[in-house]
């Protein structure tokens, strides 16, 4: 090729590398013009599923750490950390923590629109619409009204399901101004973190926290009872009442125990690589052995075994094991043992944990016949070191209950410091 060739080469070279770039640059301003980033921009947004009963508001917080991004679910005083984050051509991905369950949303300037998916039994999806806009710092309402009604205080409360069967509950609420955060305690757990509004002599409460997406509406009536309707994703529905009772309890709900023609608590189940593990196994022999029947999908669960890891690591040393038999979602072992790998990652579990069976109350029962039933994920057991059952919880009062929660603890430990102290 001649000098000039060249040179002519050189110069349609560039010429086509300077089109390229602005073609380049054209579309990315297209882009902008659309309000397309690759990234979500930090900061707090206004989140919302849409249910069945309407809008379930929650917050949203994304921040950078060392070059990528994380999320936070914001529900009252809970920041719930989600790590499992990508974002790949102007979408966001995130796995819930310890959960299948996902969101997926599209990048639009300030706002985000998608879906969260929450896996069910059997591998059964609920896909629900999803949207969130940065800036905006109010859950239910964006102006606040005159005082409205005021529910502070404990409540004894009773849900009713479509079928007219009852379950009883505690409410207990704290509120300042029109704002209110709380819970309900129910015989198998709690509804965890719950935050809203009053508006008038109507409450509105919510929560979404990776697994939990509920949605409460309630009316205080003249005779001062609540009433009102609760979802729970887009396939549960419960009407519920209740009245101001500074007393209320839920003693004399079901509860799970030994048998009386039973001789001895034990079970054989595999770990999540297929390897049958027994409670008479030599390891466990002459320990003190917490038991929790559990399930990576279940969100009481999840806040047992995050107290239950580190609670294990400060404490195996003093001759006391730890085992949770999970009942998951799925029938299928590996992906059973998939999920459970999954809440094991997240949560930095280091005690046994096996896959047991399907997450079924009257299935489980069936596992485990020494028991006079399952009436709650979770069920705890403790076994002294000479492999007898001594005492069982019903249910976890998790974090969000407070003060019942730090009762729990304080229980838990004091049985476990009794085992211990006694000799098979």
């Amino acid at each position: 090729m001649s000098s000039a060739s060249r040179r002519r080469c050189a110069v349609e070279c560039a010429a086509s590398l300077v089109r390229t770039l602005a073609v380049t640059g054209l579309l990315a301003l297209a882009a902008c013009g659309r309000g397309e980033r690759a990234e979500p921009e930090p900061g707090l947004y206004r989140a919302t599923l849409s249910l069945p009963g309407g809008e379930l508001p929650f917050g949203v917080e994304i921040a950078r750490e060392g070059g990528r991004t994380v999320l936070f679910l914001v529900n009252g005083a809970e920041r719930l950390r989600v790590d499992a984050v990508t974002v790949t051509d102007g979408t966001l991905k995130a796995r819930m923590p310890g959960f299948e369950n996902t969101l997926t949303a599209r990048i639009e300037g300030d706002t985000l629109r998608g879906d969260v998916v929450l896996v069910k039994r059997e591998g059964r999806e609920q896909v629900i619409p999803f949207a969130a806009r940065r800036g905006a710092d109010y859950r239910f309402f964006p102006t606040a009204s005159a005082a409205g009604a005021d529910v502070a205080g404990r409540w004894a409360m009773t849900f009713t399901e479509p079928d007219g069967t009852e379950s009883p509950a505690v409410g207990e609420f704290q509120q300042r101004g029109n704002s209110v955060v709380g819970t309900f305690l129910t015989p198998t757990g709690d509804h965890r973190y719950l935050a809203g509004e009053v508006r008038g002599d109507e409450l509105f409460l919510s929560t979404f926290d990776g697994a939990h997406a509920y949605l409460y509406r309630a009316s205080l009536t003249a005779d001062g009872s609540l009433r009102g309707t609760f979802w729970s994703g887009l396939a549960w529905q419960q009407a519920f009442t209740g009245r101001r009772d500074d007393t209320a309890n839920l003693d004399g709900a079901p509860a799970t125990a030994m048998r009386a023609d039973a001789e001895r608590f034990n079970f054989t189940f595999p770990d999540p690589e297929g390897r049958p593990v027994s409670l008479t196994d030599p390891r466990f022999a002459d320990k003190v052995v917490v038991v929790t029947l559990a399930g990576s999908w279940c969100p009481n669960c999840r806040d047992e075994a995050s107290f239950l890891a580190p609670w294990y690591l400060e404490n195996r040393a003093r001759g006391v094991e730890v085992i949770a038999l999970m009942f998951e979602h799925f029938g299928d072992f590996e992906r059973a043992a998939g999920a459970v790998a999954l809440l094991r990652q997240d949560l930095g579990i280091e005690y046994t944990t096996l896959i047991a069976g399907i997450s079924d109350k009257q299935a489980a029962a069936r596992q485990l016949p020494q028991l006079n039933g399952i009436y709650a994920f979770p069920t705890t057991l403790f076994v002294d070191r000479a492999g007898r059952v001594r005492f069982i919880h019903t249910g976890y009062a998790g974090p969000g209950t407070g003060e019942h929660h730090v009762a729990l603890v304080a229980k838990f430990n004091a049985v476990v410091d009794g085992l211990l102290a006694e000799r098979s």
